[in-house]
């Protein structure tokens, strides 16, 4: 399976107006040099998540939803928190007695953080983060695998590349592990050392790193010929939304865009519906529901609607991706092209615990304009194609007069 920037599922925007996060458990790290995602394994990349606006800072109690992985069992909050406070009546400590609640629950995609990684994961959003430049990748027989490695970073100047068995960090074996586990293990302080056990086509490799502070563009835009713009979006990190925007704004008279949204993991909510109100003139972007409750995301007006438009997905599109997707799906907006999504719609609020430390529970799930859920299922594109999604989203924009 596709492996994404390693990340976990982590809060989104603890600020005020940063509240729905339909992020997959990614917390830019390991791929980016720690973080971690669970897609059975695969990670991804910073920003994952989505942030919709109207909430405080869960450090100040309200709460902060945002949209995990598949599967609906939720631990609950009341018990979570009980059972931390107690911990910490006894000196015990509070994020493991939360933790074993939730281990206990069923809830798939439910975390707890204690306050330094909580603090950390705001980092991600803003597309930077402490790590050594691996993405990581968990496989059906178990194994942790580098997905890909940035370039420039620790892990591509000793050498590391893409298909390296990782066994070990600092002594500890991951094989078996949550990638968000070994995340956790990759992840430290910018100059810290960290001891990397792999294996090659069979041959033993050590190498000691030293973490360094990294930093990813969510948004690239390059030209084809005959007048196509594509958009590239790798995650939907702060700012990553607007970048859309100007994008398709300072794209010529007369072109067709191609929205790439291959390998995107999340991102803010706020940031997708931004991007996704570059295509379109107002109007519904997504519904989701917490507890019951049902609420609704709306594109901004003033979009382009009349340049054709073609989204490129994959088995890594997940979360806001999937979001943005599903609108200008929905809404008859573009065509969709690739291989099915990951499938990843329900959402998860942050509830903080006695001790500071913030546990995150599954409450509820998003919907499309049309009203699929996709969690789960994921999105089917319009038009399948693999390896050549590229030139076939090509041949539909030069069926819509997009071209020579």
């Amino acid at each position: 399976m596709p492996g994404l920037p390693a990340f976990c599922l982590r809060p989104r925007d603890l600020r005020r107006g940063a509240a729905l996060t339909l992020a997959f458990i990614a917390a830019v790290g390991a791929a980016a040099g720690t973080g971690c995602w669970d897609r059975a394994g695969a990670v991804g990349a910073a920003g994952a998540g989505l942030a919709a606006a109207g909430t405080q800072n869960p450090a100040a109690g309200p709460e902060t939803p945002r949209e995990t992985g598949t599967g609906t069992a939720t631990a609950d909050r009341e018990a979570v928190a009980r059972a931390a406070a107690e911990a910490a009546a006894e000196g015990k400590s509070g994020k493991k007695a939360a933790e074993e609640v939730v281990s206990r629950s069923g809830d798939r995609w439910g975390m707890v953080y204690d306050q330094g990684e909580y603090a950390a994961f705001t980092d991600d959003l803003d597309g930077r983060w402490t790590g050594v430049g691996l993405w990581i990748e968990s496989r059906r027989d178990d194994r942790i695998a580098v997905e890909k490695v940035q370039p420039g970073s620790p892990a591509d100047r000793s050498g590391l590349r893409a298909g390296d068995r990782l066994l070990s960090v600092d002594g500890h074996a991951v094989t078996g592990l949550r990638v968000c586990d070994v995340v956790a293990l990759l992840r430290g302080g910018a100059g810290t050392p960290v001891v990397l056990h792999l294996t090659r086509d069979g041959a033993d490799l050590t190498e000691t790193l030293r973490r360094e502070q990294l930093h990813t563009e969510p948004v690239t835009v390059r030209e084809l010929p005959g007048g196509i713009t594509v958009i590239k979006v790798a995650s939907f990190s702060r700012g990553s939304g607007e970048q859309v925007r100007a994008a398709v704004r300072a794209a010529k008279p007369g072109a067709g865009f191609m929205l790439d949204l291959r390998g995107n993991p999340g991102g803010l909510v706020t940031e997708a519906v931004t991007a996704a109100s570059a295509f379109l003139d107002g109007g519904l972007v997504a519904t989701y529901d917490v507890r019951g409750a049902q609420r609704a995301l709306y594109a901004s007006p003033g979009g382009d609607t009349a340049r054709p438009l073609v989204t490129l997905v994959d088995g890594g599109t997940m979360s806001a991706a999937e979001l943005v997707t599903g609108a200008l799906q929905d809404r008859g907006r573009a065509v969709a092209v690739g291989s099915r999504t990951f499938g990843k719609g329900s959402v998860q609020m942050p509830t903080p615990l006695p001790d500071g430390s913030v546990a995150e529970l599954t409450v509820g799930t998003y919907r499309t304009p049309a009203g699929r859920s996709l969690d789960g299922s994921g999105i089917t594109p319009d038009l399948t194609a693999g390896d050549g999604a590229e030139e076939r989203a090509r041949t539909v924009l030069g069926g819509l007069g997009v071209g020579p």
